[in-house]
């Protein structure tokens, strides 16, 4: 069972109907992962091989090599000794990239003069008054700017050029740092590896994704995916703790903490029932981590319960950030419909409704919680039509109003000639009175009635669990 789900991640629509995851190298040796058996780590690997002048970048590095090309650049050295001259300003390109590049934390007691040396190469020196002792940072113009910067540290320029705040701030990780343990996911577009982190110890996941010739949206769209994991930080997102990438490869492994399974996976294992604590359990985890992201400005888009990964302790985390956006619930904006695997999609994305928030989440959370409770996906359609009319029968016909406000022309074709009476409570009249609550408020048919994930945290079905902190 998986640990992070490889799920195509191109634009489209991706979800399917059926509903169904230290050692240091040598400058020639090969970018690659390591097989299954550790005796073997530099054989039948990867095809990312490269040839010598390659930046040596592991996550504690202080200095880079970097191959000889016009397009990198040196990034530090020590000055020589100092010569003052005329003081010419600092470009501010040149000093946007100093920023992000150069370690300026050493104090100094004066203000600094600027100057350009013979050589184009910008200095800086204390005044008269200033700390003389210490080796002062001397530093070179870097060639296309941030860009160029980022190609320095080891980054591959076809990912810097389109994927530049994705990477900004980190440097790659080696291939050779990971043992290969086995394959556990497979997808149109990427693999998923369990794999040892060998600086460390640490059982890794490692999500390899394609490129069909480097196409820039491609990795663009990855890059995305990429910059929302960065911007999460809680116990109940999946956590990205790193890139490995090549510069003659077009394929980059993303690097996630490892869990042992997936929630559909476990629902689906025969003899397995889960309690009524379990699901509380799991439900407050759930809604803890799409509170979090809604309040980072991200919509998941996907939640299901593979993508809704375990461990043996029963900690959870939301994972598989592919169909991922940012939004603004402030700000009109004009997003895709046609995200969310087809049992877990919202009617309003099924009419297809552009402008959309939070709550297309939350009513997926709605399908998760009735799944858990019954054992069983509760609107399993096949097609979009039929998962509209599971939905009407099941939470009944929107009001005039709510057509009304859609706004889309071919919706209306959807509209049920005869209303259909809301039965929620009547279908699960056997599930805990707390739970059908919540569920009756997930299950809205209009998503203003959804309420949020901050205030689903409140119900007793989201009672105390020993995972949220």
């Amino acid at each position: 069972m998986g640990c992070v789900s490889s799920k195509q991640f191109h634009g489209g629509d991706e979800c399917g109907s059926e509903g169904k995851p230290r050692r240091r190298p040598s400058s020639n040796s090969l970018r690659r992962l390591v097989s299954y058996n550790s005796s073997k780590r530099h054989e039948d690997l990867e095809e990312d091989e490269e040839e010598g002048g390659v930046v040596a970048a592991t996550s504690s590095s202080v200095g880079h090599r970097v191959a000889k090309d016009a397009s990198t650049a040196r990034l530090i050295r020590k000055p020589p000794a100092p010569v003052v001259d005329a003081v010419v300003p600092l470009p501010e390109e040149v000093a946007a990239t100093a920023a992000s590049v150069v370690d300026v934390e050493r104090a100094v007691a004066a203000p600094v003069n600027r100057r350009r040396a013979p050589n184009g190469v910008a200095e800086q020196e204390p005044r008269s008054g200033g700390i003389r002792g210490e080796v002062k940072p001397r530093i070179i113009d870097v060639p296309n700017g941030v860009v160029g910067e980022h190609v320095a540290a080891g980054w591959p320029r076809w990912l810097t050029e389109v994927a530049t705040e994705a990477v900004r701030g980190w440097q790659p990780r080696k291939a050779e740092s990971f043992e290969k343990l086995d394959k556990i996911g497979q997808g149109t577009y990427s693999s998923v590896y369990k794999a040892r982190d060998l600086e460390n110890g640490k059982i890794v996941a490692l999500k390899k994704v394609r490129f069909a010739n480097m196409d820039p949206e491609s990795v663009r769209f990855m890059a995305r995916e990429i910059h929302i994991l960065r911007r999460l930080d809680n116990p109940n997102v999946i956590k990205l703790e790193g890139l490995v990438t090549s510069r003659m490869s077009s394929s980059l492994y993303l690097v996630f903490e490892y869990m042992e399974h997936d929630l559909a996976g476990l629902a689906a294992t025969p003899g397995i029932k889960f309690t009524e604590a379990q699901v509380k359990c799991y439900m407050h985890q759930l809604l803890s981590g799409l509170g979090h992201c809604h309040s980072r400005g991200v919509l998941h888009r996907d939640i299901k319960g593979a993508n809704l990964l375990l461990d043996n302790n029963g900690a959870l985390k939301i994972a598989d950030f592919g169909l991922a956006t940012f939004f603004n619930p402030n700000q009109k904006q004009n997003l895709t419909s046609r995200v969310v695997t087809l049992w877990y999609r919202p009617p309003e994305l099924l009419l297809g409704a552009t402008n959309y928030g939070a709550t297309v989440d939350l009513w997926s959370a709605g399908c998760i919680l009735a799944e858990l409770l019954s054992g069983k996906p509760i609107m399993p359609g096949r097609t979009e039509v039929e998962q509209l009319h599971k939905i009407f029968k099941l939470c009944g016909s929107p009001s005039e109003e709510f057509w009304a406000n859609l706004k889309l022309s071919r919706a209306t074709i959807f509209k049920p000639q005869h209303p259909y009476r809301r039965c929620v409570n009547d279908v699960y009249k056997d599930f805990p009175p707390s739970a059908l609550s919540l569920l009756d408020r997930l299950l809205a048919v209009e998503p203003d009635n959804r309420g949020t994930a901050a205030s689903a945290l409140e119900s007793e079905v989201s009672s105390v669990c020993p995972y949220i902190h």
